[in-house]
């Protein structure tokens, strides 16, 4: 199944690649057949000693001088001429590039009019009667025009009927192709699509080389049978060629008929656009600069054959940039849409993009056919080269990075077993894969925009590496992003290790899961801080940095900070054997510090506690003398009972181990560990006979425990009618100076008061 993605709708890219079929054409339109005349001025210019020695020094000064730049503007239009009437009498090197452009583009304007009257002359010739214009115009024989065109027009039937025929013939096996790319898994859809592209594009190469080899079997027999010129046939079939290959690899890309057979992921409709109106471009200027063209400059005339080859670039010229104009909102939507998803620089260079796209197409037009008028023996196979490296690079750049994301995937499963033992291996892979992808896209980028503009000679990519400076860049390139994949690689195994060594399993107690939590954060952090110590000197000696004096320095700066930051070092240190021996672990309950808390956080210089107020403390392991861990294996609640003097401690004791049986019928019964201890009486207080009793819990549970138990104490107690000793106040309500006010008295009598006071009634 073919891929898809925001750039679904392409139409206008079809007009840039139409460019590039303009710079494949061969300079036709610079061709000019020699006539019978030319040959004898030549001889006689041979024969003659002094002509033949002029000729030479000409032709030894032509090479001196000559020294193209990339567009051929020198050619054209050497500085001495333009420098020639300075006003301020500046030499040819000293003439400015603008007026240099501007009189290249006066001559190439000169050019084209001048070709197009040329053109007008001989058509006004052919046309007109009078005796100057028919004697300046070449005699046209018309039957033997008409004798070549039917000739050639056998030929041409014959081909393409030939070709249409193999072309039927091979379209079952594209359907298979098409369908065989189409079906299967997503994940591995680019590279079957890819194979049967390619085997697509070898079957369709073997149907143009047998309609080719049709032709050539068919043009002897016109030769010898009615005088058709080879040449002329030879023309067409090379022609055919030409054009029905690029038309091949057209179809790699916009198969309109095949949809598995399509690299770009654009709809059919769109396909079908770009497909004909790039096989149409292709038709027009392949067949007209490479059979028209050079059959009239032989046949009729050399201004004739310039002034056609002209009009068809021009006419190919304006349908591009129509096509650019009418489908400049297609493709800018689409570069929008893209550029909406994605962030950063991309984000503003698809933007950017989206709103210039146009232009720079329209300017990359207008210099194919400036260099096309201008110089097309140099600078039209430059840029043709050029324009062809440029596709193939961006091509395969594009179809590597597809590959990759659809091999690798948006996610990867690992097995039930390994993602017991390793449980957050594949988060963390799954969370590396994008940015590998990433850094993976931008290498390919950057890799294409190095190989593009090599081939446009911006600089020259073989001889810069071909120095030692450009190996031993690439060199160290290619080692740093080795070493990088491999820190990465090893942070990956050893973390997992780390979790594989640490992570509680199913059946982990609570005690368990905290310290395995506790040592993970632990260790994590250790391993970070040393995989990137370790990276970043490996990288920098890899870029020349001699790390010698860094490793030295770094040791100087430890000492330093051990002198001058000795209480950090401390916690370090007091940190890591605190959890060596396991002292605490997050979610315990311990005192440390002044200070008693729910462990949040332990780090590798302080922990983290949470108090029964919320006040969150932070201890520094410098200030820990002692640990004090009421979580760990077990718990205790001690509970001390004061009953009265006049009571039994016999009943009382049985009491307590009634509330204990009715504790362990309530909510926490899956919190006693132990039957209770009742350890006896501790004390014969003040007011009060203590007796003690123990309870086992799991740990930090006891406090629940106790709060439970202390409240089926007193309601046992109450029933049973135990006193427990409270104290007891007594009531002065004050008397005069005099006495006459004595103090009441209150006590209970049949459950109702009597007061009585002074000396009245007793």
């Amino acid at each position: 199944m073919t891929v898809r993605h925001p750039w679904q709708y392409v139409p206008g890219l079809s007009a840039l690649l139409f460019l590039s079929l303009l710079m494949v054409a061969p300079p036709a339109m610079a061709q000019t057949a020699a006539t019978p005349d030319d040959y004898g001025k030549l001889a006689d210019t041979l024969e003659n000693d002094a002509s033949r020695q002029a000729l030479i020094e000409q032709l030894r000064g032509l090479q001196a001088a000559s020294n193209p730049s990339p567009l051929g503007l020198e050619d054209e239009v050497p500085a001495t001429e333009i420098a020639a009437d300075a006003p301020s009498g500046q030499t040819a090197g000293q003439v400015s590039l603008a007026r240099r452009m501007a009189a290249a583009t006066g001559n190439m304007a000169g050019d084209i009019g001048r070709q197009f009257a040329a053109l007008g002359a001989l058509v006004t010739g052919w046309m007109g009667d009078s005796s100057e214009t028919a004697a300046a115009s070449p005699a046209v024989d018309w039957k033997a025009v008409s004798a070549a065109l039917l000739n050639l027009a056998i030929l041409v039937v014959t081909t393409f009927v030939l070709f249409a025929v193999l072309r039927t013939l091979a379209g079952p096996a594209f359907t298979r192709l098409s369908g065989w790319a189409r079906a299967g898994s997503e994940k591995l859809a680019i590279l079957r699509t890819t194979v049967a592209v390619a085997l697509a594009a070898v079957l369709d190469v073997i149907v143009v080389g047998l309609a080719y080899l049709g032709g050539t079997f068919v043009a002897p027999l016109l030769t010898e049978q009615l005088g058709a010129d080879a040449t002329r046939l030879a023309l067409f079939l090379n022609a055919f060629l030409v054009v029905e290959l690029i038309k091949a690899g057209l179809r790699m890309f916009f198969s309109s008929r095949y949809e598995g057979l399509r690299l770009l992921p654009v709809a059919a409709d769109q396909a079908r656009y770009c497909n004909g109106f790039l096989a149409r471009e292709a038709g027009w200027v392949g067949y007209g600069m490479l059979v028209l063209v050079p059959v009239l400059n032989f046949n009729v005339s050399p201004a004739l054959g310039s002034g056609v080859g002209t009009l068809i670039m021009l006419l190919a010229l304006v349908y591009a940039a129509a096509v650019i104009l009418r489908k400049k909102s297609v493709l800018a939507d689409a570069l929008g849409r893209r550029a909406q998803a994605s962030a950063g620089p991309l984000r503003l260079v698809l933007l950017l993009l989206a709103r210039t796209w146009h232009w720079l197409a329209l300017a990359y037009a207008l210099l194919v056919f400036a260099v096309t008028v201008l110089n097309p023996d140099t600078a039209l196979p430059y840029v043709a080269k050029a324009t062809l490296l440029t596709l193939v690079y961006v091509g395969l750049g594009m179809l590597v990075a597809v590959a990759l994301a659809q091999l690798i995937g948006k996610e990867v499963q690992f097995s039930e077993r390994l993602n017991a033992s390793m449980p957050r291996l594949q988060a963390r892979v799954n969370t590396y894969i994008p940015t590998g992808l990433k850094v993976i896209r931008a290498l390919i980028l950057a890799l294409v925009v190095v190989l593009s503009l090599d081939a446009w000679h911006l600089y020259d990519l073989a001889a810069w590496y071909a120095t030692p400076a450009g190996a031993q860049v690439v060199a160290s390139l290619i080692d740093i992003l080795i070493i990088l994949a491999l820190a990465a690689a090893v942070w990956v195994a050893l973390a997992s290790l780390v979790e594989h060594k640490f992570s509680p399993g199913e059946d982990s107690s609570a005690a368990q899961a905290a310290r395995g939590e506790t040592l993970l954060g632990l260790f994590h952090t250790t391993l970070a801080i040393t995989i990137i110590i370790m990276t970043a000197m490996i990288v920098l000696s890899e870029v020349g940095v001699d790390i010698g004096p860094l490793i030295a320095g770094a040791g100087v700066l430890g000492l330093a900070i051990g002198f001058g930051a000795q209480k950090l070092v401390q916690d370090v240190i007091t940190g890591v054997f605190i959890q060596v021996e396991n002292a605490m672990n997050t979610g315990d309950f311990v005192s440390v510090g002044g200070n008693s808390g729910t462990v949040e956080r332990v780090g590798i210089r302080s922990v983290a506690l949470r108090d029964l107020y919320g006040t969150y403390h932070i201890v520094p392991f410098s200030s820990v003398d002692a640990v004090s861990n009421f979580t760990r294996e077990y718990g205790n609640h001690v509970g001390e009972y004061g009953i009265a003097y006049r009571e039994s401690i016999d009943d009382a004791i049985v009491q307590l181990e009634a509330a204990f049986e009715a504790l362990k019928e309530g909510p926490h019964k899956d919190n006693i560990l132990a039957p209770m201890t009742v350890a006896g009486v501790t004390a014969l207080a003040d007011s009060s006979v203590n007796i003690r009793v123990v309870i086992k819990t799991t740990p930090g549970n006891q406090w629940a425990v106790g709060r439970a138990f202390n409240r089926l104490v007193k309601i046992y107690f109450d029933q049973a009618g135990i006193e427990i000793p409270f104290p007891h106040t007594t009531l002065y309500f004050g008397e005069d100076r005099d006495g006459s006010a004595p103090a009441a008295r209150v006590r209970l009598a049949d459950d109702r008061v009597v007061s009585t006071q002074g000396s009245g009634d007793n």
